[in-house]
């Protein structure tokens, strides 16, 4: 929008500085989720104004956008991690945080838009200053998207990676896009353009789509954490994993081949050093230490941690993973039962193999492999879906049921989601164990289910219940008449309800 030098003083309320003061303090203070929608209110009401210098309307904008911050972050840790939300109160606080997020990158691009159409007005030229910090603002909330599509395991479309492209190449072009400038004046440290487009490839790299939301937030923080170790750069280097065309707008890409010949806007995505520097923290956490340093937004504990980190560890290596067996695609359908209790119940034969159970859900499998299949979840069955749950499935027409883990779930925008399982054991055991105390088995039983082909000879992998595995307590149980002593090795895998041990057999006394 052009404005001439005699431009009208505009008539919106928030240009009235003393006005502006008063609508941030009183903002919902005790209530940040119509705190974050009154400020999307104000967005909405300054996306068509007129006779707004563009210098005051970002500094209308800062303002407002600060004021929102910690609202923003309680939001967040609501959705994160408040017990019990209905499925409309989480609906609700994903799209008002997302919704926000997007309004305030486009009013940050906007304001740089209006000052490189009329760079000699007196609003542009006092606007000079802050075009790295709207610049970086823009981007940063980009990258908040990404994260909250992550939320919900929906996938960036082009015009999100379209608009971190533009703004990188356009802050490269105006030689911000390694200018420094504090990000809100309650975090900490410096940013820049380059470095937010670079969290968003590191982002990408990471396979979020195998996490739960909160591991998402921490993988997330991490990376900002380990963010000075990644490399992006216009020339690929010998350990370079992913490349990226900003100019195309296109979502990052594997470096099975080269993309091709050089342009302006094709650069290459390096782990750098990150990985032996998260290597580094993996073993102090390992050892009970979570450096003083590390900013994860909150207190997490150990075992919190460290399921992240490994995750990390994978897929920030040179060669991340690959796909080990081949797909073939299918179609036909899959009775799926729900958690530890039901899966115990199941293979103990206590209780009769159902056949309509309405604690059952019906997939249709779309690809099958020798780890695991893929398959498409309504919305009933992706509402009762968390990544590491664990399934007992059976294909249709079969009589033989499988014990299989929730790793990887993607929304779809027109048939649901789809959900890819791994196959922990064809033959799946209920067994009872007891720990071995003083020479004696104690009474109470633990269940557990034995995963009979997937183990080494001599060693034993057990699904346990929650808090089941005890490295320093030895178990036992009885099979076909015959006592097994198990001494347990380490712990494979933990997930909300269960653990998976592996033991070592020896020969009961």
């Amino acid at each position: 929008m052009m404005f001439n030098f005699f431009a009208k003083r505009s008539d919106h309320p928030l240009a009235d500085s003393k006005e502006l003061k008063r609508i941030i303090a009183e903002l919902h203070v005790d209530k940040p989720a119509k705190a974050v929608d009154e400020v999307s209110g104000w967005f909405d009401s300054l996306q068509h104004v007129e006779n707004f210098r563009v210098d005051q309307f970002f500094d209308v904008l800062r303002q407002l956008d600060e004021a929102a911050q910690r609202h923003l972050l309680r939001v967040a840790r609501d959705y994160l991690l408040a017990a019990r939300l209905t499925k409309l109160e989480e609906e609700r606080l994903w799209t008002r945080s997302y919704r926000y997020w997007g309004q305030v990158a486009t009013l940050y691009r906007d304001c740089v838009e209006r000052a490189r159409l009329a760079p000699k007005s007196k609003g542009s030229d006092a606007f000079k200053a802050s075009v790295p910090l709207a610049l970086v603002r823009s981007q940063a909330a980009r990258c908040h998207q990404l994260k909250w599509l992550a939320f919900r395991y929906g996938s960036a479309d082009e015009d999100l990676w379209r608009s971190l492209g533009e703004t990188y190449l356009l802050a490269e072009g105006a030689g911000n896009a390694q200018k420094a400038v504090p990000l809100y004046p309650a975090r900490k440290g410096l940013c820049t353009v380059a470095q937010q487009y670079l969290h968003a490839i590191a982002f990408f790299a990471s396979s979020m789509d195998s996490l739960m939301p909160v591991q998402i937030e921490l993988a997330d923080r991490l990376i900002a954490h380990f963010l000075p170790h990644f490399v992006l750069l216009p020339d690929c280097r010998p350990d370079s994993v992913y490349w990226v065309d900003a100019a195309a707008g296109t979502a990052p890409l594997r470096l099975a081949r080269h993309p091709g010949v050089g342009r302006p806007g094709l650069r290459f995505f390096s782990p750098g050093t990150a990985l032996p520097a998260l290597e580094e923290l993996l073993h102090r956490v390992e050892r009970g230490e979570i450096p003083s340093d590390l900013n994860l937004g909150g207190e997490y504990a150990q075992r919190a941690l460290l399921p992240v980190l490994r995750h990390l560890h994978l897929y920030w290596a040179k060669c991340p993973p690959q796909r080990r067996h081949t797909r073939h695609a299918v179609k036909t359908r899959m009775l799926v039962l729900f958690g530890f209790d039901d899966s115990y119940s199941l293979f103990s034969g206590a209780a009769s193999r159902p056949g309509n159970d309405a604690g059952m859900d019906d997939w249709v499998v779309e690809n099958v492999s020798l780890g695991g299949f893929r398959a498409q979840v309504g919305e009933v069955g992706s509402g009762r879906i968390n990544i590491g749950a664990l399934l007992a499935v059976q294909p249709e027409g079969g009589d033989n049921w499988m014990l299989g883990v929730a790793r990887r779930f993607t929304r779809r925008d027109t048939d649901g989601a789809s959900l890819g399982v791994q196959v922990l054991s064809r033959q799946a055991l209920s067994i009872e164990l007891r720990p071995r105390r003083r020479g004696f088995s104690a009474a109470v039983a633990i269940p557990g289910i034995w995963l009979q082909d997937r183990g080494e000879a001599g060693i034993l992998r057990i699904v346990l219940p929650l808090a089941g595995f005890n490295v320093r307590e030895t178990l036992e149980f009885s099979h076909q008449g015959k006592r097994r002593e198990l001494i347990p090795m380490e712990l494979e895998e933990a997930g909300a309800e269960y653990e998976i041990g592996c033991f070592r057999e020896q020969a009961a006394t």
